[in-house]
């Protein structure tokens, strides 16, 4: 078990490289109009990720004050570095193996967990998902952020075997948490999961793993096609909400045509 990302040996980049500077606030609190690690605007308000009227507000990068900066530890753009915050249970339930719910209610905003586990490049995430048989269950994840220049950013998590209690989120075509990349001392996100409406306790936590909900990139949905020539085996979706698809969301961007030396995509 980890609480927080991990390097994979030779492949990925190092989740524990400090490369950010710190801000230079003398105030107990950091404010947009003053702090260089809030760019852009506050990241949090009482410990509640932002919101723009009813949406949550997740287009805009989002960086924590980290080790380097002199602003103290109770600065509001602390959150996800705090950990966890409410008393969350793994169980099993009755169709998707494990899971993971509240003990507490979660308000709407809130940082829940983390999704940590080890940091892999495109070739190694290529070829850990190419080893897996179609009943082995896939905690890979690709996460590709959409730069305004046109660019994207591509981080690659594996938990399987080293990992947070993220690890035991169900999928739901209607989830009550979202994830947000959170930068706190380098490049490389932490894939942070708040509560996207009020959580109520022993409610199970769930995430939408193909990234739809309430993403503002449409482009991200080619990813989820199923790949030419090839006859798709779609895993069955159990999470009862009425929009439910019936099948598990599914990348096809991680398996190559070629073997993975012939991957050359670069990420962080």
């Amino acid at each position: 078990y980890s609480p927080d990302h991990v390097a994979a040996a030779e492949c990925g980049p190092d989740p524990s490289e400090i490369s950010f500077q710190g801000c230079s606030c003398q105030s107990a609190s950091c404010l947009a109009s003053m702090c260089s690690c809030l760019p852009y605007a506050e990241n949090y308000k009482n410990s509640c990720i932002n919101y723009e009227g009813n949406e949550l507000e997740c287009s805009k990068p989002i960086f924590e004050c980290n080790v380097m900066c002199q602003c103290g530890e109770s600065c509001q753009n602390r959150v996800v570095q705090r950990g966890l915050q409410f008393r969350l249970e793994i169980f099993k339930t009755a169709k998707k193996g494990w899971g993971l719910h509240t003990l507490d209610f979660i308000p709407k905003g809130r940082f829940v967990c983390e999704y940590a586990g080890e940091v892999l490049n495109f070739r190694e995430a290529c070829r850990r998902v190419q080893l897996q048989s179609p009943s082995d269950s896939n905690y890979i994840i690709a996460i590709r952020e959409h730069l305004c220049d046109g660019q994207i950013m591509e981080t690659f998590v594996d938990p399987t075997h080293t990992g947070s209690v993220g690890r035991f989120l169900n999928h739901s075509c209607e989830p009550n948490l979202i994830m947000v990349p959170v930068r706190i001392n380098s490049m490389v996100p932490k894939l942070a999961l708040f509560a996207d409406r009020d959580i109520c306790a022993e409610e199970e936590l769930s995430y939408d793993y193909s990234g739809r909900h309430h993403n503002y990139f449409p482009a991200l949905q080619r990813d989820q096609e199923k790949p030419q020539g090839e006859e798709l085996k779609k895993k069955p979706c159990y999470c009862g909400a009425k929009s439910c698809t019936g099948f598990l969301p599914y990348d096809g961007s991680l398996f190559c045509e070629q073997d993975t030396t012939g991957c050359t995509k670069e990420t962080l």
